[in-house]
């Protein structure tokens, strides 16, 4: 591996094949993964990076060949390639382990890089907000409800899921969750909080909320931690990196 590849890169949230522009924004993701060649160690995916997935034992969904091809080609140059899996793509299974070498991350968890401790996750369903969320979740995740769905033909189900992405959307719109909500309201932060009461972490990144973020979380033992969202490839065109002990935000083409 080349020796000046040190950075972390986090990416989240591109929810491609939503949106008359899901192709343009598929190739100015790639332009970006391109500028990580020369010097990514890591590249973190933050989750939702397709608006709908399924892996399929024997068919593999139409679209998203520009990325996948990125990602292997990055894969195959020596870059390590995790993945958070988000709410809108919990079905990839072990189709980019298999395919690209990608650790896959199912939940939160401790990630350590350049000896400091990341607390990293996609971010869904966090801070207890969303009882009703919880167990739709629970559901999606059974294996039997899994299995069962393998059985319905692609046709079938990925026209229900883009209605289903597509009310998601407008809800959020309606309720304004595009938006920093306070620290008494976003989920992400009441997990923090509670999480380091018990751990530690240098460092906390996720995305889901499409919303950028760079913040301090004061945590109850009286220390403090840097939140960053990493934002949407989808309106904002952000992405965080990690270099020579800072994260920062910063702002794709």
């Amino acid at each position: 591996m080349n020796d000046l590849r040190d950075k972390l890169y986090f990416v989240s949230d591109a929810h491609l094949g939503s949106g008359a522009d899901s192709r343009e924004r598929e190739q100015s993701l790639c332009r970006l993964l391109d500028t990580m060649k020369a010097d990514a160690k890591r590249l973190v995916l933050l989750g939702d990076m397709f608006d709908f997935w399924f892996t399929y034992k024997h068919v593999v969904p139409r679209g998203h060949v520009r990325l996948l091809g990125k990602l292997a080609e990055l894969a195959d140059t020596g870059v390590e390639i995790h993945y958070y899996i988000g709410n809108h793509d919990m079905w990839l299974f072990d189709y980019l382990e298999n395919e690209v070498g990608a650790v896959m991350h199912s939940d939160p968890d401790i990630m350590e890089f350049d000896g400091k401790r990341f607390l990293v996750g996609h971010g869904d369903g966090l801070g207890g907000f969303d009882p009703n969320y919880d167990r739709l979740r629970r559901v999606f995740r059974n294996r039997v409800c899994q299995r069962l769905f393998s059985f319905v033909a692609p046709r079938v189900t990925f026209p229900i899921a883009s209605r289903w992405s597509d009310s998601n959307k407008l809800r959020h719109q309606r309720e304004g969750l595009q938006h920093y909500l306070g620290e008494d309201r976003e989920g992400i932060v009441i997990y923090i909080k509670e999480r380091l009461k018990e751990d530690a972490a240098d460092f906390c990144v996720f995305g889901h909320r499409h919303t950028p973020l760079d913040m301090m979380v004061n945590i109850e033992n009286g220390t403090a931690v840097q939140y960053v969202n990493a934002g949407d490839w989808l309106d904002h065109r952000s992405y965080a990196v990690y270099s020579d002990g800072k994260l920062e935000l910063k702002k794709g083409v």
